[in-house]
């Protein structure tokens, strides 16, 4: 979590600050939003992690597929956004770890801060993770994820069953830096679709585009440079 608060200024941007230790939130969700339930959770249950999809206008447009682990959410930078089509291998880079508050954020980061831009809640949900051995011992899932596999099932508004990660480039010693793939499990959730046009695509925390969240919040869409 060190990384991510050097990169920004919390006197400046309505992202979360984080606590300061992992698994023990204190920041301030965003602007109307309220704490519920995940899809999946029952009162009096212990409750399954989260994820959540952020679409992120910054120096380019992409979207952010975040998953709670270990008290943060592990992130990665997903250019053409989760697909519903087994058939469409995507590009994931990992970015530094996020605090658990963050699956709340909506709003605009403001120009001269670490990613810059409009962020909007694509989507979110719950997730479990599915069974993996290694060498017939089974494997915690962040183990799974340090060696550089998972497989988990999404439980979300847009995104739903099995998907994948998998690290193809870097990790270890390489001194190289990390590409993953995020891809689509072939089961009876599967679609022969791609994802929506992030720029068209709405909300599922308050109905808006990115248009709408950077003009409701600066008065107009933001400006690139």
């Amino acid at each position: 979590m060190g990384t991510y608060r050097t990169k920004r200024h919390f006197d400046r941007t309505r992202e979360p600050e984080g606590s300061q230790r992992a698994g023990r939130p204190e920041g301030r969700p965003a602007e109307g939003r309220r704490s519920r339930a995940g899809p999946g959770e029952t009162r009096g249950a212990p409750p399954e992690p989260h994820f959540v999809v952020q679409i992120h206008d910054a120096s380019t447009l992409h979207f952010d597929f975040r998953l709670e682990v270990g008290g943060v959410l592990k992130s990665w930078s997903v250019p053409k956004g989760p697909s519903a089509d087994p058939h469409d291998k995507r590009l994931a880079m990992p970015t530094e770890d996020h605090p658990l508050e963050y699956r709340e954020f909506e709003g605009v980061i403001p120009e001269g801060e670490y990613g810059a831009g409009t962020v909007i809640v694509w989507d979110e949900g719950s997730y479990h993770p599915l069974a993996h051995k290694r060498k017939g011992r089974p494997r915690s899932f962040a183990e799974s994820l340090e060696e550089g596999h998972v497989a988990f099932w999404l439980d979300g508004s847009k995104l739903h069953g099995g998907y994948a990660l998998t690290r193809f480039r870097g990790g270890g010693d390489s001194g190289e830096r990390e590409s993953w793939l995020l891809v689509k499990e072939n089961d009876d959730r599967a679609e022969h679709r791609g994802t929506p046009d992030a720029r068209r695509a709405r909300s599922v925390v308050s109905g808006r585009t990115l248009r709408q969240v950077a003009a409701e919040e600066t008065g107009g869409p933001r400006k690139k440079g």
